[in-house]
């Protein structure tokens, strides 16, 4: 076999240990070990919330997707109720919330420096690059789910 051949056949294998990576993050089925994305509202925010502190507890927007994470849950950790949209939060009491459409939904939140958190719900990724692309933004952590 002389030289050309033999580094021919590595750009090959090469090309295939990339592909085949690829083509199984493109077309494979998206789970998850849970449906629930977790968030928790720690303790003493609602003190800190008193003293003027305006640092979020809670990301301003959260990102689910449709039959993968599509379960909002709020764990107070704090010492005093929280409130979430019209739900009071108890301490130590979790509020689990389904989404069965996508779409963009606000929510009055106590543990939000701004007061507001805004839950975003995706469509589940169809096959192929959108897929890949969602597959990728969640090992980048631009998604929650």
């Amino acid at each position: 076999m002389d030289g050309r051949l033999k580094k021919r056949i590595g750009i090959v294998l090469f090309a295939a240990s990339l592909a085949a990576p690829l083509g199984w993050a493109a077309f494979a089925p998206v789970t998850a070990p849970s449906r629930e994305s977790v968030f928790e509202i720690p303790k003493g925010t609602w003190e800190r919330r008193m003293k003027g502190d305006k640092t979020s507890t809670l990301p301003e927007r959260v990102t689910l997707t449709l039959g993968v994470r599509d379960v909002l849950l709020l764990r107070n950790r704090d010492t005093v109720p929280q409130m979430f949209g019209p739900v009071l939060i108890m301490p130590g009491q979790d509020f689990r919330l389904p989404f069965g459409q996508a779409g963009e939904h606000p929510f009055d939140c106590t543990a939000h420096a701004s007061g507001t958190m805004t839950v975003v719900v995706e469509e589940a990724p169809a096959a192929g690059l959108a897929r890949l692309r969602w597959r990728i933004d969640s090992l980048l952590n631009r998604n929650t789910a």
